[in-house]
């Protein structure tokens, strides 16, 4: 018998770990990680960001709570504050256009250096007695022994953590229909991400990661620079069917500089009634992309697309369209056939709204790769403010809707510890 089993060893998982171990003495925790190493954020990138509402949802968080939990994990993840500069004319003139331009205070470690942040963290956890279990797949859980079944093995538990991060949204349904947990499943994020040079994008010389909100729910998201490449992540569906999603991740100074930036441009969708998914309608999304794509993600050229005509391979050239694709495995080809229209016309809109603000970002050569889709926010009916959804049983983080990104996933993990303190565990 564990005291707490928590399902994931991303950041809401060691959250609630390292917060619990604050608030107990000697529990004993199981983390079940299906992975070779830790996942999520932290694996991929590990770009933190330290101001609220960034990864905050606000109807779970307030500003207080946020900073109480960010000032506390500081001196844990120990971050380094990367420097902003000569933004004044940027904010000029995004407040021109009705744009926001949000100063926010962020750390960047860059994949390398993230896999040396998660060894710091899991070995701090080890030392002070948490047991790890890597490879190893939780399935489902029977509420009413209190026990949670991997593809290995049986484990009781006293309280238990669920947070698979994104990529296990599909699990985490699975098992708030297994437990008869209510949950919103309406809320999706749809778009490109955007590849070019930094000389055509040079406000990342002055803030890493600037975060510009537009009219129509669109937004900036993700950036990555100097180092910088386009990546593809596997989604299955319940059906054993496989798509890809595009994502963008840098490493450290460490490596030689590229001279490129990505970002996401993500345009968010609520769905009303009377659809059953908006999960399932963003998954069909991407299996159309594979189709289009020959069981690739797509891309197209800037030039290409503004005339109306598809990109060929031979324009992925050193001639005009002057870098090659960091993500070259992808099928030349015309996104405006696979995104529904009133999407790319949100975001393609922000695009010429954000080439006014930092002029160049539309050049002929700058690539858009698509699908990007966030898979969050299978959102639970929670029991009380701890994000507790059955006795004894929580969930935290991006695939919870309790977060978007690495601080507010570790902090909701902070709250869940609370809330098993609270409740005597």
């Amino acid at each position: 018998m564990h005291d707490c089993v928590i399902v994931g060893s991303g950041p809401g998982g060691l959250g609630a770990a390292y917060a619990l171990l604050d608030r107990k003495p000697s529990p004993k925790i199981l983390i079940i990680e299906k992975q070779t190493v830790s996942s999520g954020g932290l694996r991929n990138d590990c770009k933190m960001n330290f101001s609220y509402p960034i990864g905050f949802p606000q109807d779970l968080w307030g500003r207080a709570e946020a900073e109480r939990c960010l000032a506390v994990m500081q001196p844990i993840l120990k971050p380094e504050i990367m420097p902003k500069r000569n933004l004044a004319v940027y904010s000029e003139r995004a407040q021109r256009l009705g744009v926001d331009l949000l100063h926010i205070e962020q750390a960047h470690l860059g994949t390398d250096r993230g896999l040396e942040l998660i060894r710091r963290l899991t070995s701090g956890l080890s030392e002070r007695g948490v047991e790890f279990r890597f490879e190893e797949e939780a399935l489902e859980i029977d509420a009413e022994r209190a026990v949670l079944r991997t593809n290995r093995s049986e484990y009781p538990y006293g309280r238990l953590v669920v947070a698979p991060g994104r990529g296990g949204f599909g699990f985490l349904k699975k098992l708030m229909d297994d437990l008869g947990v209510s949950y919103i499943d309406h809320i999706v994020d749809i778009g490109v991400r955007v590849e070019t040079r930094m000389d055509y994008y040079p406000i990342v010389r002055d803030y890493y990661d600037p975060k510009f909100h537009f009219p129509d729910k669109v937004r900036t998201f993700c950036t990555n620079s100097r180092r910088a490449y386009v990546v593809k992540e596997k989604y299955q569906t319940r059906e054993g069917r496989t798509y890809f999603s595009v994502n963008g991740h840098a490493f450290s100074e460490r490596r030689r500089e590229n001279g490129l930036v990505n970002f996401a441009m993500l345009k968010t969708v609520r769905f009303t009634e009377p659809l059953a998914s908006g999960q399932d309608f963003a998954v069909m999304l991407g299996l159309q992309a594979m189709l289009m794509g020959g069981g690739q993600p797509i891309m197209q050229r800037v030039g290409d697309f503004r005339l109306g005509r598809r990109s060929k391979r031979e324009d992925f050239n050193h001639d005009l369209y002057d870098f090659p694709p960091s993500l070259a495995s992808c099928t030349p080809g015309d996104i405006s056939l696979a995104m529904p229209a009133k999407i790319l016309r949100g975001i393609w809109k922000s695009m010429k709204l954000l080439d006014t603000i930092v002029p160049g970002v539309l050049h002929p050569s700058t690539i858009l790769y698509y699908p990007e889709i966030k898979l969050y926010a299978n959102k639970p009916a929670f029991l009380d403010r701890y994000f507790r959804v059955k006795d004894g049983i929580y969930m935290v983080g991006d695939g919870a809707g309790t977060s978007r990104g690495i601080t507010a996933a570790w902090a909701s993990g902070m709250r869940a510890a609370e809330g098993i303190a609270a409740d005597g565990g």
